[in-house]
């Protein structure tokens, strides 16, 4: 049996010793080509969150037809949580997340994961009051709505989104509650990274901690936020078929006084200014065509507009709370990948409200054309509506771009009445409001 020369081993296990050093530095390669993408890809993410949510304060700050309505004091404490998010949270988990080690010790692991409890609690809590304050600016009358959101009680409001998660983020944290009979399996997550307590923040929970922070934090606010939203749709459906029969009524030629009902924004000084009658003149059924078949388009275009802010509260967050209920029955086993992938998922949705809450929004859109354009006074208030400038006739006064819905169904039954009278709306001021719900 031939034997191989020395000469032919040695070559071999040089062969071998490049293969594998070629192969190392490959895998280095695309370890390092990982984490830059990674790195721009979060950082496109922070950036992106700190634009948006500035760009919402600073739209208020400028535009004081903006600082009148209640329902935008909401939007811009959302935004603010949102802001410290982005500044405070998001740039040391990135930085975890890319180097594999925490480097600020132990006890600014502590702070770091309250901060992150408290802000994204916050930021959850902020939509929940924003669906309260929509159903009550749409689905009561407005009187209640004055009584039920008087600046006392948004201010109370306000001030619960901030004060609540601390109960739930600091106390509990700092005093480490939430790892009370966890202890040993604490410090074995802490041996399998590889690292001391200085150089790694594993934060686990137990399973009170879990359930009263994930009901508190997201389970609470999601059943009152799909109720409003359910009952905003109803009541917006229910006007917008009210106006269907009200312009099947009038479709006739009409001569004569035909009164129609003023819309006005529940900031008006005067309650009656709510639902005004003014007269005008009955128009033929040739200018009542275009509308004659909105229903089912207005009727689309709010349930995607609920479907999108409530699917993307729920995708953004609902895997993250459901997998820190699981977790701890489970024996903690869920992969820390998973978890981070959930994590920074809930962190999206920190970038993606001011779109939802603000750039839907006709009056801060038009706010953001001013600032975004130095001040150019082409997108001023007084020039940026000319449909409804040019259907003047038709329509209701203007809601000041907010969100509310037409209240025609706070008028009295009688109003309604066959007598030969038609109130009017407008088609398109409804579709709007609906569209920013």
């Amino acid at each position: 049996m031939a034997t191989a020369s020395p000469q032919h081993l040695m070559d071999n296990v040089i062969n071998t010793g490049q293969q594998q050093q070629e192969q190392q530095q490959q895998q280095e390669f695309l370890s390092s080509l990982a984490t830059i993408v990674l790195t721009i890809f979060l950082s496109i993410i922070i950036i992106m969150t700190v634009f948006g949510n500035l760009l919402v304060m600073v739209a208020l700050c400028k535009d004081r037809h903006l600082r009148k309505k209640k329902t935008n004091y909401f939007i811009v404490s959302l935004a603010f949580a949102d802001l410290l998010v982005a500044l405070v949270v998001m740039p040391f988990a990135a930085i975890e997340l890319t180097t594999g080690e925490w480097r600020y010790g132990e006890i600014f692991c502590l702070v770091r994961t309250s901060l992150d409890v408290l802000l994204t609690t916050a930021s959850i809590l902020h939509l929940c009051c924003i669906a309260l304050d929509r159903y009550y600016a749409i689905c009561c009358q407005p009187l209640v709505y004055r009584h039920k959101m008087t600046p006392v009680r948004v201010a109370v409001m306000l001030s619960g989104c901030w004060l609540i998660p601390t109960f739930i983020s600091f106390l509990p944290i700092m005093q480490s509650w939430n790892a009370i009979g966890i202890e040993d399996i604490i410090e074995e997550r802490r041996a399998l990274t590889g690292g001391s307590n200085d150089t790694s923040c594993v934060f686990l929970v137990n399973q009170p901690y879990a359930l009263i922070c994930s009901a508190v934090a997201f389970y609470v606010p999601l059943a009152l936020m799909v109720l409003a939203y359910q009952r905003i749709y109803v009541t917006a459906m229910t006007h917008v078929r009210q106006i269907e029969t009200l312009q099947r009524a009038g479709s006739a030629p009409v001569t004569g006084v035909a009164p129609v009902i003023t819309v006005r924004s529940s900031t008006s000084s005067d309650p009656s200014d709510h639902y005004r009658p003014r007269t005008t003149m009955g128009f033929s059924s040739s200018e009542q065509a275009p509308i004659v078949n909105s229903r089912m388009r207005v009727e689309t275009k709010a349930a995607k507009t609920l479907a999108v802010i409530m699917g993307c509260f729920c995708l953004c967050w609902a895997p993250f709370f459901i997998t820190n209920v699981v977790d701890p029955f489970i024996h903690y086993s869920v992969p820390w990948q998973l978890w981070t992938a959930w994590l920074w998922l809930g962190y999206i949705n920190s970038g993606l409200n001011p779109f939802l809450y603000a750039f839907l929004n006709r009056a801060f859109r038009r706010a953001f054309l001013v600032i975004l354009c130095c001040g150019d006074e082409r997108y001023a208030r007084h020039g940026s509506c000319p449909y409804r400038q040019t259907h003047r006739a038709h329509a209701a006064a203007s809601v000041n771009g907010t969100s509310m819905a037409l209240r025609l169904s706070f008028l009295p039954n009688r109003s309604y009445s066959d007598n030969g009278r038609t109130i009017l709306a407008n088609e398109h001021e409804s579709q709007d409001s609906l569209g920013t719900l």
